[in-house]
C-alpha cells in the first residue's frame, strides 16, 4: 500500500477494536467500564445561525437487553469466577452496563442461591433497587394460563406481554386465521388490564404463505401469491389489540433466506424482504425490538453470524432512524450465543456492556 494513502477504517473496525480491549481488559482481571455517551451538541451549535443540533437515536430509557442474553450467569450457581450470578447480582450488573430496561424470558434462578426459588415479588424489588423497568416477557401465549401470566407482568411492572414464538408455525391462512381469533380476544384481555400483547418473530415468520395454485391431497393450496405469514397476520389481527417485536437481526435473515416463491402458474418469483418497509407503515405496532447485530457470512446458513450489537453489518442508525417514532420504539439488545460456557464465564456480561455502548452512540440530527 503507498505510505500516502490512509487506509480505510470501518464503523466495524471501531467496535471490533472496542469489543476486543474489553476482552483484554476482562482476561487481564481488569472491570470493563462503560463508557459515558458521546457529546451531543446542543441545539444551535456548529455553523453560525444553524439550528442543526444531536439527541441520542435511542433514548437511555428507552435502551434494554433481554435477560436471554445472560441466561448463563442467571441460572448458574453461587460460584468462584467471580462473575455475577443469579438476579440480584446479574441485575445489578446489567444497571451498571447502562441499561434501564430489561426484557423477561423466564423468572427463574438457581435454588441454591436462596434456598428455594425466588419470587416474582423480590425479583420487581431487585429491579427497583437498581433502577431498572421491565419492558416485556417472553412466556408462553395461551387461554388457560393468560391471567396468571398477566399477574405476574403486572407484580413486575410490565406494560408489554409477549411471547418467543410464532402465533402459527403453519403456512396456511386457515390456521393464521384461528391464531388471530385468539390473540384478538386475548389482546382486548390484556388492553384491559393495561397491557399490550405482542408476538416476536424469527426468520420463518416472514416465509410465504402457501395460497393458491393446485390443491394437494387434502385440499391445500400448494404455491403462493407471494404474501408472506406475519404479513397476513397484520392485517387480520385488531391494531388496537395486537403487537409485533421485530427481532432485526431474524428480519435481515429472512430477507437472505426466503427470496422466492412459486406462483400459481408454476413460475419461480423473487420478492427481497425488506424489514424497514415493514416497519414503517405501522410503526407504532413494534413498541419493542429486538436489537441484534449479525457479520454477514453467506456461507452460513442465515447469512449471518450473530455478534455484539455495532460490531456486526446490520444498519441499526437506518433502521431506527427511518422506522420514526423513537420516543415510542424500545430496543432490547440481544444475542443468543453470548454464554461463554465454562471456557468464558464472563462473555455474556461483557457483551451487555459492549452492546450498550454502541447502541448510545447512535446519533440522529435534528433542527
Amino acid at each position: 500500500m503507498d505510505e500516502k494513502t490512509p487506509s480505510r477504517v470501518t464503523r466495524r473496525d471501531v467496535f471490533r477494536a472496542s469489543a476486543g480491549a474489553a476482552a483484554v481488559l476482562a482476561a487481564a482481571g481488569a472491570p470493563i467500564i462503560a463508557t459515558a455517551a458521546p457529546a451531543l451538541a446542543d441545539k444551535g451549535q456548529g455553523l453560525p445561525g444553524s439550528t442543526l443540533h444531536a439527541e441520542p437515536l435511542i433514548p437511555a430509557r428507552n435502551r434494554g437487553m433481554i435477560l436471554y442474553s445472560v441466561r448463563d450467569r442467571i441460572t448458574a450457581a453461587p460460584d468462584n469466577t467471580g462473575v455475577p450470578y443469579g438476579f440480584a447480582q446479574v441485575l445489578e450488573a446489567v444497571a451498571k452496563c447502562g441499561y434501564k430496561e430489561v426484557e423477561f424470558a423466564g423468572y427463574t434462578q438457581h435454588e441454591s442461591i436462596l434456598g428455594r426459588q425466588i419470587t416474582p415479588t423480590e425479583i420487581r424489588a431487585l429491579l427497583d433497587a437498581n433502577g431498572l423497568v421491565a419492558n416485556g416477557t417472553h412466556t408462553t401465549i395461551n387461554p388457560t394460563t393468560f391471567e396468571q401470566e398477566m399477574d405476574i407482568a403486572q407484580t413486575l411492572g410490565m406494560k408489554n406481554i409477549g411471547t418467543g414464538g410464532d402465533p402459527s408455525g403453519s403456512r396456511y391462512k386457515a390456521d393464521w386465521d384461528a391464531a388471530a381469533d385468539v390473540w384478538n380476544d386475548l389482546g382486548r384481555k390484556a388492553k384491559k388490564r393495561g397491557l399490550r400483547l405482542y408476538t416476536h418473530n424469527h426468520h420463518d415468520a416472514y416465509d410465504f404463505l402457501l395460497d393458491a395454485g393446485p390443491l394437494d391431497a387434502n385440499g391445500r393450496p400448494t404455491r403462493s401469491t407471494g404474501l408472506r405469514k406475519l404479513e397476513y397476520f397484520f392485517g387480520i389481527t385488531d391494531p388496537r389489540y395486537v403487537f409485533f417485536e421485530m427481532d432485526i437481526y431474524w428480519a435481515y435473515v429472512a430477507r437472505f433466506r426466503h427470496q422466492t416463491y412459486t406462483d400459481k402458474r408454476g413460475n419461480t418469483q423473487t420478492d427481497l424482504f425488506d424489514p424497514i418497509l415493514t416497519v414503517a407503515p405501522q410503526t407504532t405496532r413494534f413498541p419493542l425490538f429486538h436489537a441484534k447485530d449479525g457479520v454477514r457470512n453467506p456461507a452460513a446458513g442465515d447469512g449471518y453470524d450473530m455478534t455484539a450489537l455495532g460490531v456486526g453489518d446490520i444498519n441499526f442508525q437506518q433502521f431506527f432512524e427511518v422506522i420514526g417514532e423513537q420516543n415510542f420504539h424500545h430496543a432490547n439488545w440481544e444475542n443468543d450465543n453470548a454464554p461463554g460456557g465454562a471456557a468464558n464465564p464472563g462473555q455474556s456480561l461483557q457483551q451487555a456492556q459492549i452492546s450498550y455502548t454502541n447502541m448510545s452512540e447512535l446519533t440522529i440530527y435534528r433542527k
